[in-house]
């Protein structure tokens, strides 16, 4: 070993030992890992001075850029791919219950109660859609009473939060019968870029990487005894699945058949049915 090696070394040895009487067992675990990590990768690629200096230029810009409507942060964690590495951390695979993916960072609490058959639409832009299904446990029971939390873009690739106006649409929640039955109508998805005007959109445009994001539907289902889902479901036959999702969030599961229907007015059809993991 070289005195610079062990230079180094005994650096990350000292920094993990300040952690030593960190009476939270989880959180000792979690600094002194996080440390050895950091400086393995300082040392593995030689990090530079100013190289170190604009990343904490670039976290201080993913910052400002945050605010109540705007998560720059989750987008960040989004296109490195930690955030569908953590969900598949912390939603082990159990029998057939529908698979997870990323939360996104454009959910609000409190979104209008819709009832079953409703319409989250409110207005946005976009071909109507039917969405049918159903919520029930490995088993194969159904479970009445989820809640379901769903949230869209609309047809120009905006969330409602994104406009200045204060406008509620493409979301809302409703519960799932006596028989796990559930119904609403949204718009049809369809593919749209993450916003790419900040920080995150210069790495991805650093990186020669799109911000496009493969079409698809929000869901978050929950219930007693159950793990919450938190989930996509995804257009069949959108050419954005054969480039990729700028967010990994795509899973083949989870491709759904949007089936365009006959009448005056274009509208399409399609089915989810829910299956929810016990709780553990």
């Amino acid at each position: 070993m070289t005195t610079q090696q062990r230079i180094e070394e005994r650096l990350t040895a000292e920094v993990i030992a300040s952690f030593a009487n960190t009476p939270d067992p989880r959180l000792k675990e979690l600094l002194e890992s996080l440390t050895r990590h950091l400086h393995a990768f300082i040392r593995e690629v030689r990090l530079t001075e100013q190289e170190w200096t604009r990343a904490i230029e670039f976290l201080t810009a993913v910052g400002h850029i945050t605010d109540d409507k705007r998560q720059e942060f989750i987008l960040l964690s989004d296109v490195l791919g930690a955030s569908m590495q953590t969900i598949a951390v912390n939603n082990e695979a159990y029998g057939d219950a529908t698979e997870a993916t990323v939360f996104g960072p454009f959910f609000v609490e409190e979104s209008p109660l819709v009832g079953n058959g409703g319409d989250i639409a409110a207005g946005a832009s976009g071909t109507r859609c039917l969405v049918e299904g159903s919520v029930r446990d490995t088993d194969g029971n159904p479970v009445p009473g989820a809640r379901i939390e769903v949230w869209e873009a609309d047809e120009d690739g905006f969330y409602d939060v994104q406009y200045a106006d204060g406008r509620v649409a493409g979301r809302g929640h409703l519960f799932s019968d006596a028989d796990g039955g559930f119904s609403f109508w949204g718009t049809t998805p369809t593919p749209y870029p993450i916003p790419h005007d900040g920080p995150v959109g210069e790495l991805l445009a650093a990186a020669k990487r799109s911000p496009m994001r493969a079409a698809h539907l929000h869901f978050m289902v929950s219930a007693n005894g159950f793990r919450t889902l938190v989930t996509h479901i995804f257009v069949e036959g959108d050419p954005q699945l054969e480039v990729g999702d700028a967010v990994f969030g795509v899973k083949e599961s989870l491709v759904k058949r949007f089936a365009e229907q006959p009448g005056d007015e274009p509208w399409t059809r399609t089915r989810f049915d829910v299956v929810l993991a016990p709780q553990r």
